[in-house]
């Protein structure tokens, strides 16, 4: 899938991907992040990232908690919903986009949430997608800055694990369940996000299974053009703590 479209950039671009940053566990610097500030994680998801960066450590790995060179989850996250919202509403019919429009109006220039984020996205003026996506390019020279010091992030998919079913009504207005409270659909994907919106590389592996024998995954996320580097890692953490097993 990699490399550009033949009729195109292809014209004039060849694709050479660095090969992965090492090649052994034991040589990998690695962040370990398990808590975002807009949404909790579950415990059971809890649970895998803690035991891959277990296994990390186990084989020698350096593995970090915190560092101060992670760019700002919130703002990553709010930033996420605008430009996800522009591109997904674009082609919504003019009569909804102008009842949006009527509502994004309503908000208070104080209203920093998740659901004000992607409602201010689908009515996003040009200037304004000009000046989010310049904060983007701060956050993709900030992760530049935090690859210098770590070969990848381990952290979240999603919250929780797979969760049942739901198909009533719209999805505005499902929840998802995180350890017996309920959350907004959409919220989840602020995971999603953190390595969607700077541009980056991630790899989901298989890390536990919950109480339920429900299959648990985390992301492995590397540096920008380095899919490599988390596809690397992928392999050995396969080696050491097991793959993909179909639940029961």
């Amino acid at each position: 899938m990699a490399g550009p479209d033949s009729l195109t950039h292809g014209i004039a671009y060849d694709l050479a991907l660095p090969p992965a940053r090492h090649e052994r566990l034991s040589d990998f610097r690695v962040l370990i992040i398990e808590d975002h500030p807009l949404i909790p994680t579950g415990s059971a998801v809890r649970m895998g990232v803690n035991r891959v960066a277990a296994a990390l450590a186990d084989e020698g790995a350096r593995v970090e908690h915190h560092s101060a060179l992670l760019p700002d989850l919130s703002e990553a996250a709010t930033l996420y919903m605008l430009l996800m919202l522009s591109n997904a509403a674009a082609s919504l019919p003019v009569d909804v986009y102008e009842q949006l429009r009527t509502h994004a109006a309503t908000l208070s220039p104080d209203d920093r949430g998740l659901d004000a984020a992607r409602l201010r996205g689908m009515v996003l003026s040009h200037r304004d997608w000009v000046e989010a996506n310049n904060r983007r390019e701060r956050h993709r020279h900030a992760w530049r800055q935090l690859f210098t010091e770590f070969d990848a992030v381990v952290c979240p998919i999603t919250p929780t694990p797979a969760f049942p079913r739901n198909h009533k009504g719209g999805l505005e207005d499902r929840h998802i369940d995180i350890d017996g409270v309920e959350y907004p659909y959409f919220d989840q994907l602020v995971w999603a996000g953190m390595a969607t919106m700077p541009g980056l590389p991630a790899t989901a592996i298989p890390a536990s299974r919950s109480a339920e024998g429900l299959p648990i995954g985390v992301q492995l996320i590397g540096p920008m053009f380095e899919d490599r580097t988390p596809l690397r890692l992928a392999e050995l953490l396969e080696r050491k703590i097991g793959g993909f097993r179909a639940p029961e």
